[in-house]
């Protein structure tokens, strides 16, 4: 039988639409009370009601701590740490029981108190190595806080406590296997709890061969735990603790289930709540519920970024200059700006899947929005791939 982390994993739809909208709804009243004029007045009626309020990305969030340091000046409730990422930004860390919620992922890892987890995830500045730890503490396992680097200590280290699970990116784990076999040391992992970075099939197979079963999650800096993989191996499923939309880049629209677009969440943390974050990274929405009875929405994983501002002709062009060509002509359905090169010069094509219209309408709007004149080409609906592209960039940089 399958071993769920609580009961919030196979609820019902319903039951867990009305308890996230509870939570949405007092978080949002509270941040519209510090933020301002930053966020639509009144209440939020439903989750769907969520697309009438702006997505924030993390430039206007730069913004706000600038002007309201650490945090910009969203309701906190009581933390130990502050942690520092690119940009700078700035997160807060709790020691509260799963604050960051990743004991979700680490028992579906199948990791819980008769476990030593070798942690290598940084524990300076970047709130990562505290993330995993207090997940670990939430399953009851024993950490090593091993953080980055000094392979060779961390071998000794894992042969002579015996480890028994491993965190941290995916690579670095083959980097500690291989220096084990090179110093004649036998290490008892079995699991692996990975982020951080990509886990291509044939390193997942390749740790399978050796006995250790290897699960990754989706998470940031800002939001924590966002989606994990189980054994079920479809797709990653969106943790309790957050609502994700997924939307066409550049602009907060939704798209349709299948379709690849921007990953937006809405944390439901209490003490940090961050509505609408778009995290820059893409994946799409998989219809139906996993086999392995957790009830929560799918996602496919990360496939790729979302800022595709390009630089054509010496001018950016940006995602949402394109959505703004989409608006202004509603027989418009969908955009992709090509660029490549002939010869020594730029080359920009748009394709427009649209029902009806000129080219030559078309194609004076492209030069009015994307300051850019280019060829316009109207073609039939579903041509265009599904990849979350508006802008693509073809040229070779070799």
């Amino acid at each position: 039988m399958a071993s769920y982390f609580d009961t919030l994993e196979t609820r019902s739809q319903d039951a867990r639409h009305a308890d996230q909208l509870a939570q949405a709804q007092a978080l949002i009243a509270r941040v519209q009370s510090d933020v301002g004029d930053a966020f639509p007045s009144g209440p939020l009626a439903d989750l769907e009601d969520l697309v009438r309020f702006p997505v924030l990305r993390k430039d206007t969030l730069s913004s706000w701590q600038k002007a309201r340091p650490p945090f910009g000046g969203v309701t906190m409730g009581r933390y130990a740490h502050v942690f520092q990422s690119p940009g700078p930004i700035y997160e807060p860390g709790g020691i509260s029981r799963d604050w960051w919620r990743f004991g979700r992922f680490l028992h579906a890892c199948g990791i819980g108190a008769d476990d030593i987890v070798q942690n290598c995830f940084g524990y300076h500045l970047t709130p990562a190595g505290m993330m995993f730890e207090n997940g670990a503490q939430a399953v009851g396992a024993k950490v090593l806080p091993a953080g980055t680097g000094q392979t060779e200590l961390q071998v000794r280290a894992a042969a002579d406590i015996g480890t028994t699970a491993y965190a941290g990116t995916p690579d670095y784990l083959n980097v500690l296997l291989d220096k084990a076999e090179e110093m004649k040391l036998d290490l008892q992992i079995r699991k692996a709890a990975v982020s951080g970075g990509a886990l291509f099939p044939s390193l997942r197979q390749s740790y399978a061969d050796r006995g250790i079963s290897c699960l990754q999650c989706y998470a940031t800096a800002d939001l924590g735990h966002i989606a994990y993989e189980t054994d079920a191996m479809e797709g990653m499923i969106v943790d309790e603790g957050v609502i994700v939309e997924i939307v066409t880049p550049g602009t907060g629209t939704r798209v349709e289930p299948g379709q690849v677009g921007e990953i937006v969440v809405t944390s439901l943390n209490a003490d940090y709540p961050l509505i609408r974050f778009a995290t820059g990274d893409m994946s799409a929405v998989m219809e139906g519920e996993s086999p392995c009875g957790r009830t929560n929405m799918r996602i496919k994983g990360w496939m790729g970024r979302a800022d595709q501002t390009t630089k054509i002709k010496g001018m950016f062009v940006r995602p949402e200059q394109v959505a703004e060509l989409v608006d202004r002509h509603p027989e418009i359905k969908r955009a992709r700006v090509t660029v490549g090169r002939d010869a020594q010069s730029d080359v920009m094509t748009v394709q427009l899947e649209a029902d009806g219209g000129s080219v030559e309408t078309f194609e004076t709007s492209v030069a009015n929005i994307l300051k850019l004149r280019g060829k316009v080409e109207i073609v039939a609906e579903g041509i265009l791939p599904n990849d979350g592209k508006v802008i693509d960039d073809t040229r070779s940089y070799d």
